[in-house]
């Protein structure tokens, strides 16, 4: 179980707090929910918790160990919110095993048919992919990594109906094996599936 206590994140170049005494539990495989509008602190909540940002109080539990930023960055696997800026590969291989260089076959196998794109050549551009694929591989990326918790900011964003539809039958599949906790302002899609839901306005869960 992952979980957040009195989490509170305050740079001093701010005058008041990004996030204030955050506290939630978020149980193994199930799929989290974390609502609010721009500039609520969703996003900064990921960077937190994927062990970016230093917070400046409160506590992070993974199933009763208490976590270091090095620690969330070993645990945690973040998807951006436009995950395809960050492509640096010039091919789904390349892209893959960017920093893991002694991946096999199969891993990369598992993890691309876990996103719907076993059928892709590894030769492909990443570039050359719908919007929907973009983000399928982004994920593909993180499950390599095989991170206990998954963060996606945003996950549909932009994408039109039928590409949203695919990543939500996706995350209802990943779910059962992995931990996620997803941010938006959009829920009425995801909802449906969230074991949890929690509203976020002005770096406070409501």
């Amino acid at each position: 179980m992952l979980s957040i206590q009195n989490l509170s994140y305050h740079p001093p170049a701010t005058p008041e707090a990004i996030l204030c005494n955050i506290s939630f539990n978020l149980c193994d495989r199930q799929l989290g929910l974390m609502v609010g509008p721009s500039g609520s602190g969703k996003s900064t909540l990921l960077e937190v918790l994927s062990g970016f940002v230093d917070w400046t109080g409160g506590h992070i539990y993974w199933h009763s160990q208490e976590l270091t930023p090095d620690h969330l960055q070993q645990i945690s696997g973040l998807v951006f919110q436009f995950p395809e800026r960050h492509f640096c590969g010039s091919t789904i291989l390349e892209e893959l095993r960017l920093g893991h260089m002694d991946l096999d076959h199969e891993r990369i196998d598992h993890a691309l048919s876990a996103v719907g794109l076993g059928h892709l050549a590894p030769s492909t551009s990443p570039q050359s992919l719908s919007g929907g694929q973009q983000r399928r591989l982004a994920l593909a990326v993180q499950l390599i990594r095989q991170p206990s918790v998954l963060l996606l900011d945003e996950p549909t964003a932009g994408l039109d109906w039928s590409m949203r539809k695919q990543i939500f039958s996706i995350l209802q599949e990943l779910k059962k094996d992995w931990t996620i906790l997803v941010v938006t302002h959009e829920p009425e899609e995801l909802s449906a599936m969230a074991d949890q839901t929690w509203t976020i306005a002005h770096g406070k869960i409501a």
